[in-house]
């Protein structure tokens, strides 16, 4: 994932402002963006991007977590919760996780990278980055290929 999201960028066309390591300053307003280190970026990707999915699938996690450093958390959890066919209310309890544990691995996967392409294709800065994010989403289909 770091390979997506290493070093810092400013770009005015993206909405997450000021970026280093997927971190964005509109997500983190109080961290010194353009001084964040790869190690304290770990540290915020552990806490608010894999732990809240708990005990699930490692290859449901990586996926999620990847659409989450891109997109925001609220947005993955949104996706996987469409996927798994409950409603989809950005916050992740025992109903999502039930829903989850009761399919199987692979057809999560697939159904969430079709929701993260078509959330993608609904917005409006994808003529900008649109073909970087289908890149990043084929890289994360081959990734699930191989966890199954």
């Amino acid at each position: 994932m770091l390979g997506h999201e290493g070093g810092y960028v400013n770009d005015p066309r993206d909405p997450g402002g000021e970026t280093n390591w997927g971190i964005s300053k509109r997500s983190y307003p109080a961290v010194n963006i353009k001084a964040l280190t790869k190690e304290a970026a770990q540290v915020i990707y552990l806490r608010d991007f894999w732990k809240p999915l708990g005990n699930a699938h490692a290859a449901v996690k990586y996926q999620v977590f990847d659409f989450a450093v891109n997109g925001g958390l609220p947005t993955g959890l949104r996706k996987l919760q469409a996927a798994v066919g409950v409603a989809d209310d950005g916050h992740w309890g025992p109903v999502s996780a039930k829903a989850l544990a009761a399919l199987d691995v692979n057809d999560v996967l697939l159904r969430f990278n079709a929701q993260r392409l078509r959330y993608y294709a609904s917005l409006s800065n994808w003529p900008v980055y649109g073909k970087g994010w289908t890149v990043r989403v084929a890289g994360n289909l081959d990734f699930a290929a191989m966890d199954n």
